[in-house]
């Protein structure tokens, strides 16, 4: 049964690198990939958002029009939107938000599960825009924390597309102990 090489029952092939190779090459083999379960888990994060769209102004033609089939947001693990912020871990907060939609977008944030991301969409929910009055939160950062600001009036898919890949940069280097960040640092006045 097979070529005897040298009395080892071995194929000749094989008995060079064996008597180089150390102890735990020989153990290993090619049959194991060693590697750390954080990064695992990142990578798998990393390509796997399921989003939750709060679109709330113009921004959101420029979030469809990333959603369709030309820019395909399929290819970053984004492309299935959650209306339910408990299936949600991507909060894409889309245009300008009000004082009165705050408590709302705090709560959505405090529902969704850990972990959790912002990308903030649009110059209205960056900075609050050119909106400078009492009725416009300015800059969503100010209730909830902010992974990924994307500027623009509208911002162009490609803008959108390049904040979805820092945003996957950010997670491959999170570690387990970024997490859980817990509730909104802001709690709204006002109760639902």
């Amino acid at each position: 049964m097979g070529i005897e090489y040298g009395g080892s029952g071995v194929s000749p092939g094989f008995a060079p690198r064996l008597q180089n190779a150390s102890d735990e090459e020989r153990l290993l083999e090619g049959g194991v990939v060693v590697t750390r379960l954080e990064a695992v888990v990142n990578w798998a994060r990393k390509y796997s958002f399921f989003q939750y769209p709060f679109v709330t102004a113009c921004c959101g033609m420029e979030f469809m029009s990333v959603a369709g089939p030309k820019y395909d947001l399929d290819r970053f693990g984004a492309a299935l939107p959650r209306f339910s912020p408990r299936q949600a871990d991507l909060l894409m907060v889309v245009g300008t938000i009000s004082h009165k939609q705050a408590p709302i977008l705090v709560k959505v944030y405090n529902q969704m599960t850990e972990p959790k991301w912002v990308f903030a969409f649009g110059a209205c929910a960056v900075s609050g825009g050119f909106y400078d009055n009492y009725s416009t939160v300015q800059g969503i950062d100010t209730l909830v924390p902010v992974d990924v600001y994307v500027p623009g009036c509208p911002p162009r898919p490609e803008m959108v597309i390049d904040g979805l890949i820092k945003l996957q940069q950010k997670v491959a280097k999170e570690k387990f102990s970024d997490w859980p960040r817990g509730a909104a640092p802001v709690t709204p006045a006002c109760k639902l």
